[in-house]
C-alpha cells in the first residue's frame, strides 16, 4: 500500500516550531491524535443515526388530544391518523424504516471490512462520513418539499446505511495500526468507545432542539456535522504509523517479548481452548518464525546478554512446536498468515469469533431498540413532551458511558473478556424487569434505572465490538485480519440490531410495551447462553497452576 501524509498533517508541520510539544514523543503525539479524530468520526456517525428515533414522536403521534387546523377536512378513516406524516401513520411503519437502515447495514458491513483491508483507510471512512452525511440530509428535505413517498424514504435508509458501514471497520483498523495487543487495550477501548453513548447523546441534543417545529433540521444538522467531520478526517487522520516514519506495533517483535512474560505465556498455552491462549500462542508463535528463520534481523542476545532470553526462547520454540494436541485452527500456517488480507471463512475459524458474533446478535438487538424506540417509549408512557422525551433518553447513553469504560478495565484486569460480558448480562436481565416496573413512577427513579440499565445493556456491547474483536482479529500475524473480523462480528451483531427495532414496531403497535419489554429479555438470556463456552474457558485459566 502506498503511505503518504495528510495535506493536514503536512500543513500543521509547516506552521508549528518543531520545539513544541517536545515533551511528548512522535508516536505518543500520533496516538493521542488517532484516538481523538477516531473518537469524533464514529461519534458523528451516532449523531446522525439518532434522529429518526427523535422525531419518531413527531411523525407519528396519539391526534386525539390534538386539534386539527379549521381548513384540514377529516374523516372516519383520518379521525386517528390525521396528525401524522404520511407514510409513517404506525409505529410498524416506523419500525419498517428503522429496519431499511440496519438491514441494509447489516448486509453491507460483511462486504465493507472486506474492502477496508484494500483501500486506504482514511480515504475510505472520510468517502463514508460524506456520503452518510448526504442521505441523512435527504431525509430532512421531506419536511421542507412536503415528501410522502415511502419509496422515497426506503431508498434513503438504504443508501445511509449502506455509507454507515464504512464507520466501524475503518476506525477499528485504524486504531488497532496503533495500539496492539497491550494489556491495557480493553481500557483504552473502553475509554474510547464511549464515542458511541457520546454520539447518541449529542444526536437527542440536536434533533430534539428542533423536533417539536421543524423536524427536518433534526436531520439536515447531523448531516452536515458528519459530513463536515469526513473532510477533518481526510485532512488529518494518519492511519497508519508507516505514513509518519513511524513502525508498525504488530510488526516489533522485540515489543512482543518484552510485553508477553515468558510465565504467562507458559501458563495460557497449557488450555488450548482458551481464547487467550490462542491469542498468544499462534500470534506469537509465528512471529517468532519469521523472525527466527531470519537472524540478522533479530539476536535475542541484543536483549539479554546473560542467556536467559535464549533459553526461554528455545522453550517457547519447544511449546510452539508441540503436536500432541489438535491444531487450534485448522490449516493455520505461516503462509496463510503472510497473505495479507484472510479469507472470510479463514476468519470464522478463529476461536470465540462465532460465539462472540451471536450474542452481540442479541446484544445488539436489546441496544438498538432501546436507542430506536426509548424516545417513543419515555414520550407514550409519561406526560412528557417530545423534546423532553428526547433529552431523558440520555441517561441510558450516560450509563452506556461508563458501563464500556467499567467492561473495558475489568477485562484488563482479569484477562476474562466473555466473563465480564456474562457477568453484566446477567446483571442486566432483573434491571430490565425493575424499570419496566418502576422506570415511570417518577422523573428521579426514570434517570436512576436508565442509567443503570445502560451501563449493563451497553457495557457488553461495547467490549465485544471492540477490544474483543481487535483481540480476535490480531490472532493471524501480520495480516489485515482485523478489519475482516470486526466486520464479521459487527455485522452480525447489526442483523440482531435491524430485527430489534422491526420487531418492537410491531409488537408495540397495539400500545401494549410489556410484550416489547420480555422481548428484549428473551435477547438478554440468549446473548447470556452463547457466551457460557467461552466463560467456561476463561474459568479454566484461573484454575490452572504456574
Amino acid at each position: 500500500m502506498f503511505y503518504s501524509k495528510p495535506i493536514g498533517v503536512k500543513l500543521l508541520e509547516i506552521l508549528i516550531p518543531k520545539k513544541c510539544c517536545r515533551w511528548l514523543s512522535k508516536e505518543t503525539l500520533y496516538k493521542c491524535s488517532i484516538l481523538a479524530l477516531t473518537f469524533i468520526a464514529y461519534c458523528s456517525y451516532h449523531l446522525s443515526r439518532r434522529p429518526l428515533s427523535v422525531v419518531k414522536t413527531i411523525l407519528n403521534r396519539n391526534c386525539s388530544g390534538l386539534h386539527p387546523p379549521s381548513d384540514l377536512h377529516i374523516t372516519n378513516e383520518t379521525v386517528k391518523t390525521w396528525c401524522d406524516w404520511d407514510p409513517f401513520e404506525s409505529n410498524s411503519v416506523l419500525g419498517f424504516m428503522d429496519s431499511c437502515f440496519l438491514f441494509s447495514y447489516a448486509i453491507f458491513m460483511f462486504g465493507s471490512g472486506f474492502v477496508a483491508e484494500r483501500c486506504h483507510l482514511r480515504y475510505f471512512l472520510a468517502l463514508g462520513m460524506i456520503g452518510s452525511g448526504v442521505f441523512t440530509y435527504l431525509f430532512g428535505v421531506a419536511y421542507y418539499y412536503d415528501i410522502h413517498n415511502i419509496y422515497y424514504f426506503v431508498i434513503v435508509q438504504i443508501l445511509c446505511g449502506m455509507f454507515q458501514t464504512t464507520g466501524w471497520p475503518a476506525v477499528v483498523a485504524a486504531v488497532g495500526h496503533w495500539f496492539g495487543p497491550h494489556s491495557s487495550r480493553g481500557f483504552i477501548f473502553g475509554i474510547w468507545n464511549s464515542h458511541t453513548s457520546a454520539g447518541n447523546i449529542l444526536g437527542a441534543y440536536v434533533a430534539g432542539a428542533f423536533v417539536e417545529y421543524n423536524w427536518g433540521l433534526s436531520f439536515i444538522v447531523p448531516g452536515v456535522i458528519i459530513a463536515a467531520t469526513g473532510f477533518l478526517i481526510f485532512l488529518f487522520l494518519v492511519p497508519y504509523p508507516e505514513e509518519v516514519g513511524l513502525q508498525s506495533h504488530d510488526s516489533d517483535l522485540a515489543s512482543k517479548v518484552l510485553d508477553v512474560s515468558f510465565s504467562l505465556f507458559y501458563q495460557f498455552c497449557l488450555s488450548k481452548e482458551n481464547i487467550a491462549s490462542f491469542l498468544l500462542k499462534n500470534r506469537f508463535c509465528v512471529s517468532l518464525k519469521q523472525e527466527t528463520d531470519n537472524s540478522s534481523s533479530f539476536n535475542g542476545d541484543s536483549i539479554d546478554s546473560g542467556g536467559n532470553y535464549r533459553r526461554r526462547l528455545n522453550k517457547i520454540q519447544e511449546i510452539c512446536n508441540r503436536d500432541e494436541e489438535a491444531p487450534l485452527i485448522d490449516e493455520v500456517s505461516y503462509e496463510s498468515a503472510n497473505k495479507g488480507a484472510v479469507s472470510f471463512l479463514f476468519a470464522l475459524k478463529i476461536p470465540g469469533v462465532i460465539e462472540f458474533s451471536l450474542s452481540l446478535f442479541f446484544s445488539k438487538l436489546v441496544c438498538y431498540t432501546f436507542l430506536y424506540w426509548l424516545p417513543k417509549y419515555i414520550k407514550v408512557s409519561t406526560s412528557l413532551s417530545a423534546e423532553d422525551s428526547a433529552y431523558l433518553s440520555i441517561p441510558f447513553d450516560l450509563g452506556g458511558i461508563v458501563g464500556s469504560v467499567l467492561a473495558g478495565l475489568v477485562a484488563d484486569k482479569t484477562g476474562a473478556s466473555g466473563l465480564t460480558c456474562i457477568v453484566m448480562l446477567l446483571l442486566s436481565i432483573p434491571s430490565l424487569f425493575v424499570y419496566q416496573l418502576y422506570g415511570t413512577l417518577s422523573l428521579g427513579s426514570n434517570i436512576f434505572l436508565l442509567s443503570v440499565l445502560g451501563a449493563l445493556v451497553n457495557g457488553p456491547y461495547c467490549l465485544i465490538t471492540t477490544a474483543v474483536a481487535a483481540d480476535l482479529g490480531n490472532l493471524v500475524t501480520d495480516s489485515q485480519a482485523m478489519a475482516t473480523v470486526t466486520a464479521i462480528i459487527d455485522g452480525t451483531g447489526s442483523i440482531g440490531a435491524a430485527i430489534g427495532p422491526l420487531l418492537a414496531g410491531f409488537v408495540s403497535n397495539s400500545g401494549n410495551w410489556n410484550n416489547v419489554f420480555y422481548m428484549v429479555i428473551f435477547s438478554t438470556i440468549l446473548s447470556f447462553v452463547f457466551l457460557l463456552r467461552i466463560g467456561r474457558n476463561e474459568m479454566r485459566k484461573f484454575r490452572v497452576v504456574p
